[in-house]
């Protein structure tokens, strides 16, 4: 049978609505998985007993991650929060953490798992970044590869992607800046912004800072790859 793979849902800001752009869902149907999207509960002990039928965790993009889970103030720049969506997604991942199931997060996905492991963030690079950035939010198509990543030798993304070098997309005004026990920088772009990191105790924590569900279409991109790698870990019980 194929993984059951759960999958976060941004929220409209009004509360109306639950936000989830196809890709993401193609992207694990591809790599072979069934994604079901998660509901918000208000009891989580209800929404534990649906997780322990999942196989894997997927967190994709989304909007802001309120400061207040990294101990900080809202900078100026601060975007849009969905505090609803931080809950789930802190309860969920320390339930999958737990339970040493894969997750695998995206963009804001990639933020956010940082975040509940016990990293900090850049809440605007433009404003807090101490260096000379690159466009790391690009005004062009969402497949365009924007900018280089440099991958970390040995590290499960290299072993996924089978590269010390990659271009990807992006499309974020925050980064991680930095990690909690346990975890490694896997990716750095060349202005040293992290781009990748994973867990060394798990048997699969991977995020991502950019999109490879908008790239896993192009013949020559290593994007499928992750997915793929997501979704064996996931069939290995």
């Amino acid at each position: 049978m194929k993984p059951i793979i759960g999958v976060t849902a941004s929220m409209e800001a009004d509360g109306t609505e639950y936000k989830m752009h196809l890709r993401n869902i193609r992207a694990i149907e591809q790599a072979g998985g069934i994604p079901v999207i998660l509901p918000y509960y208000s009891d989580y002990q209800e929404i534990a007993v649906l997780l322990d039928k999942m196989d894997g965790l997927y967190l994709p993009g989304g909007y802001d991650i309120d400061p207040s889970l990294f101990q900080e103030e809202p900078n100026p720049n601060l975007g849009t929060i969905i505090p609803e969506r931080d809950r789930l997604e802190k309860e969920v991942i320390t339930y999958f953490l737990e339970k040493d199931k894969p997750i695998l997060g995206v963009c804001r996905g990639c933020q956010i798992l940082n975040v509940v492991t016990g990293g900090a963030m850049y809440q605007d690079l433009d404003s807090q970044y101490p260096k000379q950035l690159i466009q790391h939010t690009q005004k062009a198509a969402f497949h365009h590869r924007s900018h280089t990543v440099k991958i970390a030798r040995a590290s499960l993304l290299e072993k996924l992607v089978q590269t010390e070098k990659i271009r990807v997309n992006s499309y974020h005004h925050q980064a991680n800046r930095s990690l909690g026990k346990d975890f490694m920088v896997s990716a750095a772009a060349d202005d040293g912004v992290m781009e990748a990191f994973e867990s060394k105790i798990h048997r699969f924590v991977l995020g991502v800072q950019w999109h490879p569900e908008g790239l896993i279409n192009l013949s020559d991109d290593p994007s499928l790859a992750i997915y793929q790698g997501f979704i064996e870990a996931c069939k290995d019980k």
